[in-house]
């Protein structure tokens, strides 16, 4: 894989793929024509721009007809590829929309519920309604077919409109107190809405009192029984113990014990472990009391990383319990190899430049903010799951931006910045403008990118 010039010594460039960054099987027979507009995707095999994003993209390919223009030369294995995917989104979707109809079936307020009014509710209960209702009337069944169709409507148009609504007090209080979004795809967050729109008007929460005493006992219970299904795994199949440790944003070390069956896994405890050094005396202290807790006769085996004290604490645990296992973590085992390859010089390099580049960008607030307006307020740098899995996002999201990347040390703008031009402003500059440098990447890109896929 060595990299070869051209005839004038010159490297010819690499093509950077603009495809999506999900796994979606479309993706191998598409890409996009346009970075800036992520909704137009065009056919490897026709040609065709399909609109919709990668959705409409695997029609195109199927060939749903009265959709999407069908492609003529799609191989029979994409087609196939493409169809079955269509056919799992069906399934997902169907399966998302009854776990939605479970979760509030689950749901269980008591009342004693008068004349109240059901505006079409999909629960067993029906719901109660607020003033608004007066303005709906049920519609009359003797009434013409334009007759119920406008009052359908309004009806509708009325309910979206108290939707929207309720939808504001739910968003003011996530605005008010920086409730993260991703709280209310919590299935909990829409069990609590669907329990107080049954419980129906003058509602009032629980106090702090409550939350901090009887409440917190009585949820601690139901966790603890959700748990009677693991620990009756546990006693089948046996478990594993898993520890770990950490450090907290105030710099504490502390020492997680898990346990893990065919049922899940499950939070043991946590030991503070500051004062004391992580010798492998120590985590076979910990693991070992963690064994007798749980059962020693149903611990398989015990999984930690691959660092010298765990390797040691596991030589005390072999003399003591010969027949417990030690495993090494796969995550930490695919990290070290992540490492082991980036070590490479041939890889080394381009990383090192990458870094020195995205240092040197998010270093002064000029550069980051110019390169934010070049890539449509779209960032380089990316965590992930581990430093080496981070490394691999940072080169792939480079190469997704290569286009308004070299656009942005080309222009004058760029240019006349004074940091420019200083010398590690001139060493990103020539980086971005190195053909060898994108070539690196896009090779990278193909070493690292099984592995990371595993974490």
């Amino acid at each position: 894989m060595d990299i070869d010039p051209g005839a004038d010594g010159s490297v010819p460039e690499v093509p950077i793929a603009l495809t999506g960054n999900s796994k979606d099987v479309g993706w191998k027979y598409g890409k996009y024509c346009d970075s800036t507009n992520k909704s137009k995707v065009k056919c490897d095999f026709c040609g065709h721009i399909s609109t919709g994003g990668i959705y409409r993209f695997k029609k195109h390919i199927v060939g749903v007809e009265n959709v999407v223009a069908s492609c003529k030369k799609a191989t029979p294995e994409a087609n196939e590829a493409c169809k079955k995917a269509l056919e799992k989104l069906v399934v997902t979707k169907g399966t998302n929309r009854q776990h939605e109809q479970d979760l509030r079936d689950d749901v269980h307020i008591s009342s004693s519920v008068g004349d109240v009014v059901c505006v079409g509710s999909s629960t067993s209960e029906p719901n109660k309604v607020g003033p608004m209702d007066m303005f709906v009337r049920p519609i009359d069944g003797k009434s013409s077919k334009e007759e119920a169709l406008r009052q359908l409507s309004m009806n509708e148009a009325l309910f979206k409109e108290r939707v929207h609504q309720a939808s504001q007090y739910v968003a003011r209080w996530v605005y008010t107190h920086a409730i993260p979004f991703n709280a209310l795809d919590n299935d909990e967050f829409k069990q609590m809405c669907e329990a107080i729109g049954k419980f129906g008007p003058g509602y009032e929460p629980p106090s702090q009192f409550d939350l901090r005493e009887k409440l917190l006992s009585e949820e601690y219970a139901r966790t603890k029984s959700l748990l009677d299904d693991r620990e009756a795994q546990k006693i089948k199949l046996g478990c594993t113990i898993m520890t770990d440790a950490w450090t907290d944003m105030k710099r504490r070390s502390i020492m997680n014990v898990c346990m893990h069956c065919s049922g899940g896994t499950s939070f043991l405890k946590s030991k503070e472990t500051s004062d004391v050094s992580h010798t492998g005396e120590v985590i076979f202290e910990l693991v070992d009391k963690a064994i007798e807790e749980v059962g020693a006769k149903h611990v398989m085996q015990v999984c930690t990383d691959n660092a010298s004290n765990n390797m040691a604490a596991k030589k005390l645990l072999l003399e003591k319990r010969p027949n417990i296992f030690w495993t090494s973590c796969a995550t930490h085992t695919i990290n070290l190899m992540l490492q082991g390859i980036g070590n490479i010089k041939r890889f080394k390099s381009i990383v090192d430049q990458a870094q020195k580049v995205t240092i040197f960008i998010y270093a002064h607030h000029k550069t980051l903010a110019y390169m934010r307006k070049c890539t449509k307020r779209r960032d380089i740098v990316r965590p992930g799951v581990t430093r080496f899995a981070s490394n691999f996002l940072t080169l792939q999201s480079l190469a997704e931006k290569i286009d308004a990347l070299r656009a942005m040390v080309v222009d004058r703008a760029w240019e006349e910045m004074p940091i420019v031009k200083t010398k590690k402003g001139k060493d990103a500059t020539a980086t971005l403008m190195d053909a060898n440098f994108w070539k690196g990447v896009t090779l990278c890109l193909k070493v690292f990118e099984p592995l990371v896929s595993l974490l």
